[in-house]
């Protein structure tokens, strides 16, 4: 296992860590643990922004939280600020991790990708904790090889 993968494989457990002890959901956990690999370039408010799309967008059951919080970490970093140009990595980040999640679990949709499982049961708990660590390993992956995270 090279360093990237090492490192990607120990971010997705933090990002684990915090949903499977109940300190966030899965989009809160991504930008919580992204936003902590970067250095916090951002407070710890940041991820406020995040609170409102677990369970598909505030439990309607669409987008998959993990992956809205995945972009909000992109954007962290391929993100604008007013007046500036549009960075095209920005778009190619975010359509490369929803095809890769697409690609694993066959959705990008929070109720397609549980619709296995019984709303409350601890098995999908685990296989939304999964999703949240498969985020999480995908985007500082992505961020180490583009030289934005240390290896």
């Amino acid at each position: 296992m090279n360093n990237i993968e090492q490192k990607a494989k120990e971010i997705r457990k933090i990002g684990e860590g915090y949903f499977e002890r109940g300190e966030f959901y899965c989009s809160e956990a991504v930008v919580k643990t992204i936003n902590d690999a970067l250095g916090n370039p951002f407070s710890d408010d940041i991820t406020k922004l995040a609170s409102g799309f677990p369970i598909g967008i505030g439990k309607a059951g669409c987008l998959c939280g993990a992956v809205s919080g995945g972009v909000m970490a992109l954007g962290m970093v391929y993100g604008r600020k007013h007046g500036e140009p549009m960075n095209e990595d920005m778009f190619k980040r975010s359509s490369g991790l929803h095809d890769h999640i697409k690609e694993l679990y066959k959705s990008t949709c929070c109720r397609v990708m549980t619709r296995n499982f019984e709303f409350v049961s601890e098995e999908r708990r685990q296989h939304c904790i999964k999703i949240t660590g498969e985020v999480c390993e995908y985007v500082a992956k992505v961020l180490m090889e583009d030289n934005k995270l240390s290896k």
